[in-house]
């Protein structure tokens, strides 16, 4: 089950099959965030529907942008055979 799983997300041959499930999934979300009811809404964006979903990731990409530009700009990421 395991081998079959990391075969899925290694493997190039299903690559548009990832993206498919991706968007599929964002897709799902968004449209989750609509069918919530939010009786408490404190600021003006809580009331935006797919706020959460975006503001999400936004942020992951923003995480993984900042940590290449870390590790690579910066310099605290070493070679492949740095210890070779």
């Amino acid at each position: 089950m395991m081998a079959k799983l990391v075969n899925f997300f290694g493997d190039k041959k299903y690559t548009r099959t990832r993206w498919r499930l991706l968007i599929v999934i964002l897709v799902s979300i968004v449209i989750a965030d609509f069918l919530v009811a939010r009786p408490h809404d404190y600021n003006f964006w809580d009331t935006i529907p797919g706020w959460g979903a975006l503001l999400g990731f936004i942020g992951c990409g923003m995480i993984i942008l900042v940590s290449k530009f870390i590790g690579k700009k910066v310099g605290l990421s070493k070679k492949e055979n740095y210890y070779d």
